[in-house]
């Protein structure tokens, strides 16, 4: 598990490549569409460069380019003082990767956090404060921290699958049900990049950011609040197996093609073939997963 650049310095190499002029909008969609992430992350960066002063937010407007960006993107870590989102990065997908190889005990103090990977107290309280929001660790009564047992097997990965196996055909039969043409077309152009080599290309949050906005746009088009919240629920927590089991991406292809028929199905309401489309194509997942399992065990 690699550390990734962050969404904001992303963000920065993006405004100065384009060159955008003091004033231009800054389009929370349309960003994460271009780094192939979804939009929290997105908000999140986004907020951090408005409290930074390189961008201004106006209400019910969204967020507008405060002053230039044209010095290098090293450069604009410092002098933003980004490095601290660098670190806590850093820490995130190394406390990840060393609690999926049995490394850290399930219950520890903060101290032990603190001290294994060289963090001041406010980068210690922002990687916890961000793991406990993803529901893998938990605050124990009056001291210490637990480990949850949700979502760090291999089994608890294959049954949250089972879970989307439950909800998500479901989702695409609720009375109603209306996929967005625009959010169709989003998808679909996500899935042609990574046909067109974005598979070995794109980093591991990327594809399976891709694969959460995918999954979660067609279950909101459902507009069934309770589905909507269990499979945001459901993706905040299965990043970590997630990751590691996007080692071995030979199985993408297949299904990229998947995705793409299930959106001309839907684009052309065939929602009870859709549905049946979905059941097969999460089945398809478990049956891989399964295969893998030594590996997301590794």
């Amino acid at each position: 598990m690699t550390v990734e650049k962050s969404i904001t310095a992303q963000l920065l190499e993006l405004i100065r490549a384009d060159a955008l002029p003091i004033g231009s909008h800054l389009a929370a969609q349309t960003l994460a569409d271009r780094l192939r992430v979804s939009r929290t992350p997105v908000n999140d960066a986004l907020g951090l460069l408005h409290e930074k002063g390189v961008l201004r937010r106006e209400r019910n407007r969204g967020y507008f380019l405060a002053q230039p960006v044209e010095r290098p993107v090293a450069e604009l870590v410092d002098q933003f003082g980004l490095q601290e989102e660098d670190a806590i990065g850093s820490a995130y997908f190394r406390i990840a990767d060393d609690r999926l190889k049995g490394l850290l005990p399930d219950e520890f103090a903060e101290a032990l956090i603190k001290t294994r990977y060289g963090l001041t107290q406010a980068q210690l309280t922002a990687v916890l404060g961000r793991i406990a929001n993803e529901g893998w660790i938990e605050k124990k009564p009056g001291y210490g921290w637990v480990f949850s047992s949700m979502l760090t097997t291999a089994d608890s990965l294959l049954q949250s699958y089972r879970l989307r196996l439950a909800l998500e055909p479901a989702a695409l039969l609720e009375p109603g049900y209306k996929l967005d043409p625009r959010v169709l077309e989003r998808c679909r152009e996500a899935e042609r990049h990574l046909l067109n080599g974005g598979i070995e290309t794109d980093t591991a949050i990327q594809i399976h950011e891709r694969g959460v906005r995918f999954h979660e746009s067609l279950v909101e088009a459902s507009g069934n609040v309770f589905f909507i919240d269990t499979i945001r629920r459901v993706n905040r927590v299965r990043r970590l197996l997630s990751y590691r089991s996007m080692q071995d991406r030979k199985r993408y292809k297949e299904h990229c093609k998947q995705h793409l028929h299930l959106l001309d199905l839907l684009e052309k309401e065939h929602n009870e073939k859709a549905s049946q489309a979905m059941r097969e194509h999460l089945q398809s997942t478990l049956r891989n997963l399964g295969k893998i399992k030594e590996l997301l065990q590794s």
